[in-house]
């Protein structure tokens, strides 16, 4: 089973590991320090081993930061995680700030003009320079200042820590790269010789992975190996990595131009490059490798991960790949919900573990699902408002009739990585979550139709999913859509469409999810997902600029009995009535008999 459902941590409670530290701290000459949910590669999913912030405040998101100080502490979370936190965390201990409404410097700041100016200790492997240097400035008003901390105190004091993961490395086929990994290697090296670097610090494991053409087992949902890689501008590369975790085979793939050492060896590698000018991620690469770096007499060239963009654009070998992936996600996930409606009309009321247990059971009935690409999101219910719920064995909670149902789920595949939310009444409509739906589905819409020239970004088009929430008062606290890798990371940078999305336009070949929401605390979510590729659009007649669109890859039905037609033109109807046409063309020959008339019936047109 690919989902654990147990609650994560174990120990002492949180507020007496807060103790601990505390004391640690002051034995240490520090007045605070800050606790991300980070490691060393600054990636999403962290390891057991990693999970510090959880281990110290309970909070099990994906994203979030503490700050502990002598008297007070706080755990900041995004929009997706402040009821989470509120469940999780406890309050009497920690603060829970939301980010979109406080920043973490902002508050110290605010902390320390009160309480006096200290020193913040800080693990140098779990922030990267952008955001040391973004504290730094917001904390100099105060007098405080930021230092480094190794060993980390946390890792002293957590007893029962995990080891390591020792995750076997895999190749990845060209065929389904669409791309050599020597042609990777020269073609990126010449960028760097372009740009005046020697050679480039690769610490994010997906990039390393994309670049060499390579899988891991290290995490979970995630198909990487935890690594380092410094890449030249020759296009050599030396990989740090334990060296256990690779076969003969995987070896002979790398080839001679591929140098293996162990993660003990990258120190000493960043000193060799001593008089050389590097280019530095100061977005993802640790600040210790920064630090090291201009300490051996190196020339840091902060600049962005020369494996991102590339990696973001997909082949038409990997968008292949992706369709049919999505094709086979989307045959098991109509069985899913054909499975859902028949429990309703038994009058049947399963949990929420058994309803992720069952679609996990039919991606893997496909024979092709290698893992899931996150830890389904099964809300039913007024869990279906907390935006990234994860269901555990002491939450888990029986879907009722008359109740809503929001499932965020995906696939990983080697041919590609799916991501899908549907929500769906459970047997009798909720007619005050009718409104809200189809306004949810409008978004949805407008994103997936929308047209624009090219070199706009993601932020510039995030807009156009909340209009239609905007005119009712609505509005949703995440972003409407993230990059997704191929067989790689489900959260995959550098572009995204939301209010924070970088300055990178979208270009043909990226995919992107589209996912906006609606949530009513103590009551209901409604979320829907499409993931979409970037593709260039039929210019109209008259036109006068090349211009840019989306295209859907994701095939499942939406809940005909959840829109409210009247609130849908006639263009959103027609988009609509087609796509489920689409829909059912594409899934009915992969279905059994039951399952296809359920198809033909949740797909036939609105107005029918």
């Amino acid at each position: 089973m690919f989902q654990s459902f147990e609650p994560i941590g174990t120990g002492p409670a949180p507020a007496e590991r807060l103790a601990r530290l505390r004391e640690a701290l002051a034995a240490r000459g520090v007045g605070g320090m800050l606790v991300p949910r980070a490691d060393a590669h600054q990636g999403e999913t962290i390891a057991p081993s990693e999970a510090r912030l959880p281990w110290l405040t309970g909070f099990t998101g994906s994203a979030g930061l503490a700050v502990v100080l002598a008297e007070r502490a706080a755990v900041f979370v995004d929009g997706r995680y402040t009821l989470q936190a509120a469940v999780q965390v406890n309050a009497e201990a920690f603060e829970i700030v939301a980010t979109h409404e406080t920043r973490p410097g902002d508050w110290l700041a605010k902390v320390l003009g009160e309480i006096g100016p200290c020193e913040i200790g800080f693990d140098p492997w779990l922030h990267g320079p952008d955001e040391i240097d973004r504290l730094a400035e917001a904390l100099g008003p105060a007098g405080a200042r930021l230092v480094p901390l190794v060993p980390n105190p946390i890792d002293t004091l957590w007893q029962d820590r995990p080891a390591a993961p020792m995750g076997a490395v895999e190749i990845h086929p060209e065929a389904l790269a669409g791309e050599s990994a020597e042609d990777k290697r020269l073609r990126l090296g010449a960028g760097l010789a372009e740009e005046d670097c020697a050679a480039a610090v690769l610490t994010l494991p997906d990039s390393i992975a994309w670049l060499l053409n390579i899988r891991g087992a290290d995490l979970s949902h995630v198909p990487v190996a935890l690594g380092f890689a410094i890449l030249h501008a020759e296009g050599r590369v030396e990989l740090f990595m334990a060296p256990d975790k690779l076969s003969g085979a995987v070896r002979e793939h790398l080839g001679n131009a591929v140098a293996v050492a162990g993660p003990e060896s990258f120190g000493p590698a960043l000193d060799r490059l001593a008089g050389e000018t590097v280019r530095v991620d100061g977005a993802s690469c640790p600040l210790w490798v920064l630090d090291r770096l201009k300490a051996a007499g190196a020339k840091p060239d902060r600049g962005q991960d020369p494996c991102l963009l590339p990696k973001a654009c997909k082949t038409p070998a990997e968008l292949a790949g992706m369709r049919r992936a999505h094709l086979r996600d989307g045959a098991a996930m109509v069985r899913f919900l054909h499975w859902l409606e028949t429990r309703a009309e038994a009058g049947a009321t399963p949990g929420e573990i058994e309803i992720a247990e069952a679609l996990e059971g039919m991606r893997a009935e496909t024979g092709e699902l290698r893992d899931i690409s996150f830890d389904t999101i099964c809300g039913s219910g007024p869990n279906g408002a907390i935006v990234h719920y994860r269901v555990n064995r002491e939450t888990d909670r029986n879907l009722q009739p008359g109740e809503l149902l929001l499932v965020d789920s995906g696939g990983q595949y080697r041919d590609g990585t799916t991501d899908i939310t549907r929500t769906m009444a459970y047997g009798p409509v909720r007619e005050d979550a009718r409104r809200p739906y189809t306004l949810v589905l409008k978004g949805l819409i407008a994103i997936s139709t929308a047209r624009w020239p090219a070199g706009l970004t993601g932020r510039d088009l995030d807009p156009l999913a909340r209009a239609a929430l905007w005119r009712a008062g609505y509005d949703y606290d995440h972003g409407t859509g993230h990059g997704v890798g191929a067989y790689l990371n489900v959260h995959e940078g550098p572009v995204s469409l939301s209010r924070r999305s970088g300055k990178i336009p979208l270009e043909p070949g990226m995919v992107l999810s589209n996912e906006p929401g609606y949530y009513r605390a103590g009551a209901f979510g409604i979320r829907l997902e499409n993931l979409v590729v970037v593709a260039p659009a039929a210019v109209p007649e008259g036109g006068e600029r090349e211009m840019l669109g989306f295209s859907d890859l994701t095939l499942c039905p939406f809940d005909r009995r959840m829109i409210l037609p009247g609130l849908l033109s006639g263009a959103e109807i027609a988009w609509l009535d087609g796509y489920h046409g689409r829909v059912a063309e594409a899934l009915a020959p992969e279905l059994p008999e039951d399952a296809r008339g359920w198809l033909l019936g949740a797909t036939r047109p609105l107005l029918a």
